[in-house]
């Protein structure tokens, strides 16, 4: 019985070292997200169309840092603002300089399309995609979702609870507790000092 009960309690510090190191990475990661959006300009956008296919499917989280429109190459596929519309991101046909001269005007097409964007694009800075990663959008979608939201949260208070509550370790069987045995010295006992 003792054995079983050690095993079980091994057994439960073991998933609470696993869940409370994951816990830790998800965090590091957050941590790393945040900075590389304040220091390189960083963020991640989804895909919902297959415009990119297959280079990039629908569904898809990408990795995109801002840079200005003169580092901008015919190849590079980059994510464009426009006014009144969802942001493009589309692969670079065509680069001419533009109006002013940190500007330039691009053309795009969409690996899946047949032909290009029906008009030119005129931009200061645009964010290239640096990596993209497939099927991504659709978890992030699902913990954005308040039900899941509050699970989490939830569910990361009650794992620190456990983690950090306070326990009373067990003295193994056939040992006597400490606590419980009064100290005997030299033959004669201790007064309790208060």
């Amino acid at each position: 019985m003792a054995t079983i009960a050690r095993g079980a309690r091994a057994l439960g510090r073991g998933v609470r070292e696993v869940l409370l190191t994951l816990a830790a990475l998800g965090g590091v990661i957050c941590i790393v997200l945040v900075i590389m959006a304040f220091s390189g300009g960083y963020s991640l956008i989804m895909f919902k169309t297959g415009s990119m296919s297959p280079t990039i499917p629908a569904g898809s989280v990408a990795l995109v840092q801002k840079i200005p429109a003169s580092d901008i190459a015919v190849g590079d596929v980059v994510t464009v603002d426009r006014e009144d519309a969802l942001p493009i991101t589309h692969r670079v046909v065509t680069v001419e300089p533009g109006d002013a001269a940190d500007a330039r005007t691009i053309t795009m097409k969409g690996d899946a399309n047949d032909v290009e964007d029906p008009a030119p694009y005129t931009v200061a800075d645009v964010r290239i995609v640096r990596g993209s990663v497939p099927g991504l959008a659709t978890v992030i979608v699902w913990f954005g979702s308040p039900w899941v939201l509050g699970g989490v949260t939830i569910g990361a208070s009650l794992l620190v609870v456990w983690a950090f509550w306070p326990r009373k370790e067990r003295a193994p069987s056939g040992v006597p507790d400490a606590a419980t045995e009064e100290p005997v010295a030299a033959g004669l006992r201790r007064r309790d000092r208060r």
